[in-house]
């Protein structure tokens, strides 16, 4: 698919098909989901706040509200920078990718599908995300800025419905590893029949 741009680019391509080690994009990935579900989960345990202060009293935890609040409000900045350069990655990777054109994900996916809908999901979902930032900081500095609930159920509603859809997400990026052994090394070799152990070892 990519061999004109692999020689444009002048790259000299591992057994990965990348110019480096390792991927980039599925260890950028963990990031954005950890400090995206921390925000939401945040946001929620300072909502619910009633709720959670006799096991925090009970396990001799101090913390307030607002506390739970700035949680959830700088992992939610931190999410929006840091999925910039995850989808930055992820586009510049599929580009380099080289699937089998005949096999199907579990899905009944071709490597292709899989690729745009998780190329189109991710931007998609980075614009989401900023959007879900602008909207939580105008509820933390203006709207509810005086208010014990920082945060709008709404808010909360569509970041939970969030949380469903990165996972399912994330799940056509799973296949794009492991299904189709995109830049996964060890997945690519054993579609071949080879033992990856005994090759990366001679590697």
């Amino acid at each position: 698919m990519n061999e004109g741009l692999i020689k444009q680019l002048g790259l000299n391509l591992g057994a990965n098909g990348l110019p480096y080690e390792f991927p980039w994009h599925p260890i950028l990935v963990h990031f954005t989901l950890g400090l995206f579900i921390i925000a939401i989960l945040f946001d929620w345990a300072g909502t619910l706040f009633y709720l959670t202060k006799p096991i925090l009293k009970f396990l001799g935890l101090r913390a307030r509200r607002a506390n739970f609040y700035d949680l959830g409000w700088y992992n939610l900045v931190a999410a929006t920078f840091i999925t910039f350069f995850t989808v930055t990655a992820g586009f510049f990777e599929i580009m380099l990718a080289q699937p089998s054109l005949t096999q199907k994900s579990s899905w009944g996916l071709g490597a292709g599908s899989t690729m745009i809908l998780h190329g189109v999901g991710g931007i998609l979902l980075l614009s989401a995300i900023a959007i879900l930032t602008v909207w939580r900081g105008y509820q933390r500095y203006c709207w509810r800025k005086t208010q014990i609930r920082q945060v709008q159920w709404s808010y909360l509603g569509i970041g939970f419905l969030m949380l469903i859809i990165l996972f399912i997400h994330g799940t056509l990026g799973a296949q794009m590893g492991d299904e189709f052994a995109i830049h996964n090394t060890a997945a690519s070799l054993l579609q071949k029949g080879q033992n990856p152990n005994q090759v990366l070892r001679g590697l």
